[in-house]
């Protein structure tokens, strides 16, 4: 299944500026994700587009599936999952708000903007992990405009995104990062940039990103025209389905990952350094 390209340009998403105004609690639902509120601030973005929490802790190790199944049993009523993964000791506070961090950055990516015309709003709903971090609409709109503005850079090779991702053979020595390594090694021509980001429990955006800045030094083919998947008429996205309710949604064929936190995205790779700088100073 492909991966949505997000809509463009990236303009201010209105519908939720409003809501962040009025500091309403609960949650807007759109078209490619949901949006959770607590007095106006972000505390939760959720869309299939990008790997949740759950899926990125999973895929590293760091949380077992079955429990992360019990952690949902036992704190989703009390909307506590995050508290209760830190208490019986997979997380610390510290990598909870990371990785919650990163993963609502990315969902929101996909998720933004929400369409006025497509978006239901249900006053009071809590998030069934908790308020681990907030972030207000402002500042996630901003960074969803500065992650479009780099993808924006590389469109020449938009074809990439909803395709099968085939690696090239370079004819000489390419220069490329250890997660674009990664990537290339789990390309195998039958999964799309979206199905190797969720394998992998990485960053739907900067799979993304690193495809086509494969693309464009010649190390991934770029499919033709008459080879790619066919879109609705004055379709928007074409995201996958959603998952199951509380986060259960598993990857199909799931692959280690070295690094727990996404330190390919520029905005968590700042906040790990500015946490690691605080923590050494105290």
């Amino acid at each position: 299944m492909g991966l949505p390209i997000p809509p463009r340009p990236p303009a201010p998403d209105g519908l939720l500026d409003r809501f962040a105004a009025q500091r309403v609690t609960g949650v807007l639902r759109g078209p490619h994700g949901s949006v959770y509120l607590l007095d106006g601030a972000v505390t939760c973005v959720e869309g299939a587009a990008a790997p949740g929490l759950d899926v990125r802790l999973t895929a590293a190790g760091k949380v077992p599936e079955q429990g992360w199944g019990q952690a949902v049993d036992a704190a989703g009523p009390q909307h506590r999952v995050g508290q209760f993964l830190v208490r019986e000791g997979w997380l610390t506070q510290g990598e909870l708000e990371i990785c919650h961090l990163a993963a609502l950055l990315d969902a929101a990516f996909f998720a933004l903007p929400l369409p006025p015309e497509a978006t239901s709003f249900t006053p009071g709903t809590a998030h069934w992990l908790g308020a681990v971090r907030q972030i207000s609409a402002t500042a996630l709109q901003q960074a969803t405009a500065r992650r479009r503005a780099q993808l924006d850079r590389l469109r020449p090779w938009a074809a990439v995104d909803s395709s099968p991702v085939v690696p090239v053979r370079p004819s000489g020595r390419a220069r490329t990062t250890a997660g674009q390594r990664r990537l290339l090694e789990r390309a195998d021509g039958r999964h799309t940039p979206y199905e190797l980001a969720r394998s992998l429990g990485q960053s739907a955006f900067v799979t993304l990103l690193d495809i086509r800045r494969l693309a464009a030094a010649g190390l991934v083919r770029v499919p033709s025209p008459a080879a790619l998947p066919r879109r609705r008429p004055g379709a928007c996205l074409d995201g996958p389905p959603p998952g199951p309710a509380h986060g259960r949604n598993t990857p199909t064929w799931q692959l280690p990952v070295p690094d727990l936190l996404d330190t390919a995205d520029p905005d968590i790779a700042l906040l790990i350094r500015l946490r690691t700088a605080l923590e050494e100073n105290l």
